[in-house]
């Protein structure tokens, strides 16, 4: 498992995660997320953004053909990886990332990994995804949160 450390060297094959710069200043803030420019860019499909209310999970889905660009401008989440791809090399693994405000970045998912994400802060908070494909009801396959089948455990871990 790999937290937001920067740490890759157990992240799922096909993950990657990304700080995000913000530029500060007296008015506010600029929080960059993806541009065309960027090599890691592969192509616009849709943006949209999900809000979460505290404590609320969202999970599991997986998306046949859609690579997700995560990013949290607001509040903080939990957002959960599991690769359960029959040829992958990380099959089994479990990624567990705390982006939001406080850690600004950007994960990069590609298709056929479950993910989910709980917010963990008191407030709402704001997942911004810019994904490769628009939405199709059938290129996404849903899960219940608490399927054991998916080796994760969405209580807050202490100690």
């Amino acid at each position: 498992m790999v937290c937001s450390d920067g740490n890759n060297s157990y992240m799922i094959q096909g993950v990657q995660l990304r700080p995000l710069n913000v530029i500060a200043d007296e008015r506010g803030a600029v929080m960059h997320m993806l541009k065309a420019s960027d090599p890691h860019f592969e192509h616009f499909g849709e943006i949209y953004f999900s809000l979460i209310y505290p404590n609320a999970i969202k999970a599991w889905h997986l998306h046949k053909e859609m690579t997700l660009n995560y990013a949290v401008p607001s509040g903080m989440i939990k957002l959960v990886l599991y690769d359960d791809r029959p040829n992958s090399e990380t099959r089994g693994e479990v990624n567990e990332f705390f982006l939001g405000d406080r850690n600004y970045a950007l994960v990069t998912i590609p298709p056929n990994i479950w993910n989910g994400f709980k917010s963990i802060v008191p407030g709402v908070s704001l997942v911004a995804n810019c994904a490769t494909v628009p939405h199709r009801t059938d290129e996404i396959v849903r899960r219940d949160p608490f399927d054991t089948t998916i080796p994760y455990d969405w209580s807050i871990k202490h100690g």
